[in-house]
């Protein structure tokens, strides 16, 4: 990826974060980029296909650092599962914390025929999907219906604390999760 580029998601990424998507216009990415918009539309030809790749490398960051913390601290299968809300609070406690993409994009683009509701859904899904899968990895029997509670409680906690930093969210969603893990690991 070119520096420009790259630099243009970061400051894409940085804005809809903390302004929003729609509030954020095309002007403002390329000012506070130090660009101009004839370079934005060289690597992205349209503001939506910006905001889908952004959307995209926001989730594979956060899907890497995740993947990187259970696999280097947690060895057996029953581990990752129960260490997953450890590092979904450490990560809300970090100063880095934004939120999610999927969860402010699909809120700002609502229509289930947009493409970026479409990505912000497909996200959702991923996202549960793998919780499931280091569900059937610890051989919990109902891996499924442990994902959709604790993706329930990922995206519920997740959203408190993007309204409100320090809410206490993420740690009582971290103390139920242990119950459903628990519950379902003894099941």
């Amino acid at each position: 990826m070119s520096p420009l580029k790259d630099q243009i998601l970061v400051v894409a990424t940085d804005l809809f974060h903390t302004r929003g998507i729609n509030s954020t216009g095309v002007d403002t990415i390329v000012a506070v980029a130090g660009t101009t918009k004839m370079t934005l539309y060289k690597y992205f030809n349209s503001k939506e296909e910006l905001i889908l790749e952004v959307l995209q490398k926001s989730q594979q960051d956060f899907q890497s650092w995740l993947n990187e913390k259970l696999n280097l601290n947690s060895k057996k299968p029953a581990e990752k599962i129960q260490r997953f809300f450890d590092y979904i609070e450490e990560w809300v406690n970090s100063p880095e914390f934004i939120g999610v993409g999927f969860i402010k994009a699909s809120a700002e683009f609502p229509n289930e025929e947009n493409p970026i509701h479409q990505l912000s859904s497909q996200q959702s899904r991923e996202f549960r999907q793998f919780i499931g899968k280091l569900a059937n990895e610890a051989s919990i029997k109902d891996a499924d219906g442990l994902a959709l509670q604790l993706s329930l409680l990922f995206e519920g906690a997740v959203q408190a604390e993007q309204m409100k930093r320090g809410s206490g969210a993420i740690k009582y969603a971290k103390k139920a999760a242990k119950i459903l893990i628990d519950g379902a690991i003894k099941g």
